[in-house]
């Protein structure tokens, strides 16, 4: 074995191809074959992409299998924490040893083909899953999806959450060009599920010419809302009534838990869960970072909204729980995102501003230096509701001194700015 720990693994996995981002298929589909692998897995897959909500969708239909005793293995990105967090059997992070084992598979296959960091980990994962002889295999697109490692397998069934505009510098600006790069992770004669109104005309365009099995919010399944905290979902030989609220905040989560059950429906697995197994699912899904409390008093919020959309869905949820004080925000964000809107996009809500640097590591090339984030924030508010600090930690004190009893602290702007918070309040409670 080339490596004895995980962080060396890592280490050398970003010296070998160095490009955080290196879009294409040639080499993940090269080093896949030589695995022995086939286009169409040993198990199911669920491929899930979109702008937002695909972490959401991923994590209900785990929680809903498990509940089901159905064994299911995950593959995300990025992680919060830890890298183990991105392959997840039984909605566990697999350990160290299981990663070194199977980067060890994936180097002795590879001959001189410089993987990627992210191409590295979505063989792995495969690897993995192979390894554990899961039921069903979930796994989420990095970036895009036409030539994004994880289309090198068929999905049985394929989940667009939303699209929205992001990662400009790999997928642009035009709507329509992004949805067809999505589009990319549907097959022909089979089901995707659509979780879009009114999807953009280039990937019903795709879908036809591909004869995908289309399934879209709002023509071929609908959600709906009751009282009590209850909801149903309703599509073709399909009614799903009086289920609890998700365990996930924000009336956005409905949408990405309907997407869920549709793709397992369409996998013909809800024969075997039963509606109490559906309902433990909804009620007991976990993810870290979706506005997500990580202290009391002061009371503080966390969320990885980095980008319009997901900052549209951030400042609605805001708005309907609205505190008796004031709202104070930490934000620090990378340089390749729409940072002028996102902050358009919740200013509504917040009273008073505090801007952050990022700390180095993945994020050091890419993210907005603290001088320029402040310079961002100065455009949304006036000098005397801003405090500018150098790094989340700092944000972080300097958002919990200006905050009174009644105020809340909502932090968020990318996995990088979450990560350094959840650090720095798990800390702080440990005293």
């Amino acid at each position: 074995m080339r490596f004895q720990t995980l962080s060396s693994w890592l280490q050398w996995q970003e010296s070998l191809n160095p490009k955080e981002i290196d879009l294409g298929l040639d080499r993940v589909a090269t080093v896949f074959k030589k695995l022995n692998f086939s286009s169409q897995f040993f198990c199911p897959v669920i491929t899930v992409a979109g702008t937002n909500g695909k972490g959401s969708t991923v994590a209900f239909i785990e929680s809903i299998l498990k509940q089901a005793s159905l064994s299911v293995g995950s593959y995300t990105s990025p992680h919060l924490f830890e890298y183990n967090e991105r392959i997840k059997i039984n909605q566990q992070p697999v350990s160290d040893a299981v990663l070194c084992a199977a980067f060890d598979v994936i180097d002795n296959a590879r001959g001189d083909i410089a993987l990627t960091y992210f191409e590295f980990g979505t063989l792995a994962s495969l690897v993995i899953f192979k390894k554990f002889n899961v039921d069903v295999a979930v796994l989420e697109v990095g970036l895009g999806g036409r030539l994004d490692a994880v289309n090198v397998i068929d999905a049985d069934v394929s989940v667009i959450t939303s699209i929205d505009i992001d990662h400009v510098d790999w997928l642009g600006d035009d709507i329509e060009v992004i949805a067809c790069e999505k589009a990319g992770v549907m097959r022909a004669h089979k089901p995707s599920v659509v979780s879009i109104i009114k999807p953009p005309a280039s990937l019903l365009k795709y879908a036809a010419e591909n004869n995908v099995l289309l399934n879209c919010l709002g023509q071929d399944y609908l959600y709906q809302g009751l009282a009590n905290n209850r909801w149903q979902l309703k599509a073709a030989n399909l009614f799903l009534d009086d289920l609890p609220l998700p365990n996930l905040t924000g009336g956005i989560q409905l949408q990405n838990a309907s997407a869920a059950i549709m793709a397992i429906h369409l996998l013909d697995l809800l024969q075997t869960i039963s509606q109490q197994n559906m309902a433990d699912g909804l009620q007991q899904v976990q993810l870290a970072g979706r506005y997500q409390q990580v202290n009391a008093q002061p009371q503080v919020w966390v969320d990885v909204a980095h980008n319009a959309q997901s900052a549209k869905i951030l400042q609605g949820i805001l708005s309907e729980s609205p505190t008796a004080g004031k709202t104070i925000a930490v934000v620090a964000m990378l340089a390749d995102k729409a940072v002028a809107d996102v902050l358009q996009a919740v200013n509504s809500q917040i009273d008073y501003w505090v801007s952050s640097g990022l700390s180095g590591g993945m994020s050091g090339a890419r993210a907005m230096p603290a001088k320029k984030m402040a310079q961002a924030v100065r455009d949304v508010c006036a000098d005397d509701k801003l405090s500018v600090c150098e790094n989340v930690t700092d944000a972080c004190k300097t958002a919990c001194n200006l905050a009174t009893k009644n105020d809340r602290i909502i932090i968020f702007g990318s996995f990088y700015t979450v990560a350094e918070a959840c650090a720095y309040f798990k800390q702080l409670n440990k005293h």
